[in-house]
């Protein structure tokens, strides 16, 4: 699920700036959702080599009543 993301170029004077949230309010939720999976994703491939990570395995050991 690669996507590419696209410059986007505001010139303007200093303290002109639109805020990130502005920008982000324009976008569809559908869009939003793809680009926070697709950070996660890079996240896990630059921490861990992998984009998807697994479940951590839990084992426990319990002393049963009859033993």
């Amino acid at each position: 699920m690669a996507r590419k993301i696209a410059a986007v170029v505001f010139k303007g004077k200093m303290g002109e700036e639109p805020s990130d949230a502005a920008y982000w309010r324009t976008r569809s939720i559908v869009e939003r959702l793809e680009t926070i999976e697709s950070i996660r994703a890079e996240y896990h491939e630059w921490k861990y080599g992998t984009a998807q990570p697994r479940l951590q395995r839990v084992l426990r050991v319990l002393k049963s009543e009859s033993g």
